[in-house]
């Protein structure tokens, strides 16, 4: 399997860089639109880098795909839904739950064991995520707040605020993510109440 990933990530450089130039774009369109750094993005279609979860979502929001999609990972059988783990250069695992592009896309994410200790490296992108936590500790950096979920919190921000997330050093963790493009959010809707049982209130 290791031999697999290591093949997906090296061919990886040159399919952003066929997307890009399929859409006509430059590097320094392409950082506008996704808030990666210009040399980044030329070490990623290089090959000199590979990406991190944090430079792939916005760079498949940016192309219209999901990630399974950007990193042409095999299909399975169901041909909705691409379950198959993908792995990224950080080490965290990506499941892709949704396929259509665009509009809202679910995720669920496990990202391993962190270093407490070391400084996060904040990011912002057009969007909007909504973060629900499965297990373990999801570390949460917004501007200036540090947060610390824990198994069943939730959390919901607009990306273009400076963020960072991860594990904490306590050990791996594993949660779920919505990601929407600008303006979009996650609405919770609660069940109409029965109209018998407001009357049998009163």
């Amino acid at each position: 399997m290791d031999g697999s990933i290591d093949r997906t990530l090296d061919a990886l450089g040159p399919r952003l860089k066929r997307l890009r130039q399929r859409r006509d774009l430059s590097l320094t369109d392409l950082a506008s639109e996704t808030g990666i750094s210009v040399s980044t993005l030329s070490r990623l279609e290089s090959g000199l880098r590979r990406p991190t979860l944090e430079q792939l979502l916005p760079l498949a929001r940016a192309h219209g795909l999901t990630i399974d999609e950007l990193v042409d990972a095999p299909p399975t059988g169901n041909p909705r839904i691409n379950l198959r783990p993908i792995p990224s250069g950080d080490g965290s695992v990506i499941l892709p739950l949704t396929r259509r592009p665009g509009g809202i896309q679910a995720y669920k994410i496990v990202k391993p064991a962190g270093d407490d200790n070391a400084e996060p490296e904040l990011r912002t992108h057009e969007g909007y995520d909504w973060v629900y936590v499965l297990n373990g500790t999801l570390r949460l950096v917004l501007a200036e707040h540090d947060l610390l979920l824990k198994a069943g919190e939730a959390a919901e921000f607009d990306t273009r605020t400076p963020h960072w997330f991860g594990a904490t050093s306590d050990g791996p963790v594993e949660f779920l993510s919505l990601f929407g493009r600008q303006g979009e959010r996650a609405h919770l809707r609660a069940a109409p109440r029965d109209p018998k049982a407001s009357a049998a209130d009163d």
